[in-house]
């Protein structure tokens, strides 16, 4: 059976509008990441700044302790701002470091 013209337009139209739907899809999650990246980029500097400043530390512990979530509560239990992960571990776990020892003074 012979594909007619209306049958053509249409086949046409759905993929235009599957088109039109994957970008609306590639648009959301691009908008997602950025707005994921900025709540990161924000939660970080307010986490650095509470090291430094005791308002930032008590807006914080406010913020923590008012999180609606129980899982997202305990994420932070036993942190405390003077608590810094340590440079080059993304765990928060120390570092090894270097012996202390004058084994290069030779």
């Amino acid at each position: 059976m012979a594909e007619t013209e209306l049958d053509r337009a249409q086949k046409r139209y759905e993929q235009a509008k599957a088109r039109l739907q994957a970008l609306r899809n590639r648009e959301a999650a691009r908008e997602r990441k950025i707005d994921t990246r900025r709540k990161v980029i924000v939660g970080g500097a307010l986490m650095d700044l509470a090291t430094r400043d005791s308002n930032a530390a008590v807006l914080l512990d406010r913020l923590v302790r008012n999180l609606p979530r129980e899982q997202d509560r305990k994420t932070f239990e036993g942190w405390n701002p003077d608590q810094r992960p340590a440079l080059g571990s993304e765990d928060g776990q120390a570092a090894p470091s270097a012996p202390s020892g004058s084994d290069d003074a030779a």
